[in-house]
């Protein structure tokens, strides 16, 4: 379970940079200031949720149990869902598209996932082994 963690993490860490260049060197010159913070946030989250799943995969050697796991999976979920959702929602605002409603009450869905992934990883923490 940890090295694949592991290459996840690396895959999104590489990818939040990739998207922060993105974001810096030509979002900016097609959206408007909003639209570039909405990416960037999507990019920041993206980061600090990828580089807390690879501290999920280094200390579940330690602490392997379920909550360990759950963290691990939860972090993926909410990075695709609330990253994801306001990657989208950057795209139908550069392309001027129409629809797409459902993109914006995704958001609080990934927000809600990343909670339970920092929960898991405190109860993860406390427990020693798999209960």
């Amino acid at each position: 379970m940890h090295k694949g963690y592991l290459r996840i993490t690396a895959l999104l860490g590489a990818l939040s940079v990739t998207l922060g260049a993105f974001a810096a060197h030509y979002l900016k010159s097609i959206l408007i200031e909003k639209d570039v913070q909405i990416f960037e946030t999507g990019v920041r989250y993206q980061m600090y949720h990828s580089l807390a799943l690879g501290l999920v995969a280094i200390l579940y050697k330690e602490f392997p149990n379920k909550f360990m796991k759950w963290a691990g999976l939860f972090f993926i979920l909410g990075i695709t869902l609330f990253s994801g959702s306001l990657y989208l929602f950057t795209y139908k605002n550069a392309n001027h598209l129409q629809g797409l409603q459902w993109v914006g009450p995704i958001t609080p869905l990934g927000g809600i996932l990343f909670i339970a992934g920092w929960l898991c990883f405190a109860l993860g923490i406390k427990h020693k082994y798999e209960k």
